[in-house]
């Protein structure tokens, strides 16, 4: 794995942590791995709460991108889940629609940003490598 910056002077996969994706769409994953990849990050997919928690082994550097309407347990759910098992990595939650009520929430969770779907590429990168610098 490289170690160094890239060429733009980014950091490259592995340097700043991994990033978990958790959405119940494998169109969006894959859509998601293939930007972020392309961007230099390191990137683990799920699909939906029941995967990410049966995950024993998370990073302990990156953070999560989760969706919030997902079956079983939606992205603030999980939210707390996580938060509840000690897990810190900070979260981005996208969803198709926002509301005030939901930024309360989220911001109670302790969710970093909320972001709109259809997601803007540069958005949610630049989304990313916010919370991945405040993080290191």
């Amino acid at each position: 794995m490289f170690t160094g910056p890239n060429q733009e002077g980014r950091p490259v996969a592995g340097e700043a942590g991994t990033v978990l994706v958790v959405d119940d769409d494998a169109a969006v994953r894959s859509a998601l791995k293939f930007l972020l990849e392309v961007e230099g990050l390191d990137v683990r997919l799920y699909d939906g709460a029941p995967a990410l928690l049966a995950d024993a082994c998370l990073p302990v550097r990156g953070c999560l991108v989760i969706d919030y309407r997902m079956p079983i347990m939606d992205g603030l759910q999980l939210t707390d889940q996580l938060r509840a098992r000690k897990v810190s990595l900070p979260v981005i939650l996208i969803t198709g629609r926002v509301s005030d009520d939901l930024r309360r929430r989220a911001a109670r969770s302790g969710v970093r940003q909320v972001l709109e779907k259809p997601l803007s590429d540069g958005a949610l990168v630049e989304g990313i490598r916010s919370v991945l610098a405040t993080a290191a």
